[in-house]
């Protein structure tokens, strides 16, 4: 379905963004602090596997419960990992962005042609929430999202991988105006929390025991990243920055798919923004 205060150039200057430089080496932190937090997770996992199969020679087994092997585990937390990185070095790419859309009030959408010729879009808002409060929203809440988000269908969570990672299975709204139409999304998301913010990551993933869904076309998300940093001191306002990168699929041509991929995100924001307000 990914993966926000750092200044990324797109031929606009905002003095209250931060540089590229600073966002250079929050992500070296960031991958940094998430290898070691994988290590050290690795090692619990190992661990606690070798305390169940002792335990399994007096305890019979549960013949319902259906558990995720560890190796899987470990391939989804990489997978998002990887997601998060790609994003953020893209992100990092100060050449080739080109203003999209802008707003009255501040709201930025900038475009960039990648390798193969598909758009991606930087979003650039200020959002009057914490960076805590937006994490709970958008990441540990996310089966809600369709609550306050009418381009939302669902959202099911098919697996929690440790605290910071989930497997998902999103259904977009079929609502009148959209050009794209309705798509499903199977993810892989990621979330890491640094001193410097919040960052959340994610990409498509395939698995056997979920394929593509019968009157839906499976769209492919990612690699992208969502990053939330506190305005200044300010920790009642997010600097959001929101990396989308979608293969919508299907025969749309590619005009009308880079039309209403940043209108999305627009809309996106103001119903995140309507939401966050009323809590």
């Amino acid at each position: 379905m990914l993966p926000a205060v750092v200044k990324l150039c797109c031929g606009i200057s905002y003095p209250h963004l931060r540089s590229m430089a600073g966002l250079q080496r929050t992500a070296v932190a960031v991958i940094g602090q998430e290898i070691t937090r994988l290590q050290r997770w690795a090692q619990v996992q190992q661990l606690t596997r070798q305390q169940a199969d002792l335990k399994s020679f007096a305890e019979p087994k549960p013949k319902n419960i259906k558990s995720v092997p560890v190796k899987e585990n470990h391939l989804y937390v990489q997978q998002g990992q990887e997601a998060m990185r790609s994003a953020l070095s893209i992100l990092e790419d100060k050449e080739g962005w080109k203003v999209e859309i802008t707003q009255s009030n501040g709201d930025v959408v900038c475009s960039k042609v990648m390798p193969g010729g598909r758009k991606v879009f930087r979003l650039e808002v200020v959002l009057e929430a914490s960076v805590e409060e937006l994490y709970d929203v958008l990441f540990v809440r996310v089966e809600e999202m369709h609550q306050w988000n009418p381009s939302i269908q669902q959202i099911k969570v098919l697996k929690h991988v440790g605290p910071e990672t989930i497997v998902t299975h999103e259904i977009s709204a079929e609502t009148a105006g959209n050009l794209i139409g309705q798509r499903d999304f199977l993810s892989v998301r990621h979330s890491c929390k640094h001193k410097a913010g919040i960052y959340l990551g994610g990409a498509a993933i395939e698995l056997e025991s979920f394929p593509p869904q019968t009157g839906f076309v499976r769209a492919k998300d990612g690699p992208t990243c969502i990053v939330m940093q506190a305005l200044d001191e300010n920790t009642t306002k997010t600097h959001f920055t929101w990396l989308l990168n979608m293969d919508v699929k299907g025969w749309l041509p590619k005009s009308i798919v880079n039309q209403t991929l940043p209108r999305a995100q627009l809309d996106f924001t103001r119903h995140l923004r309507r939401h966050v307000s009323l809590r």
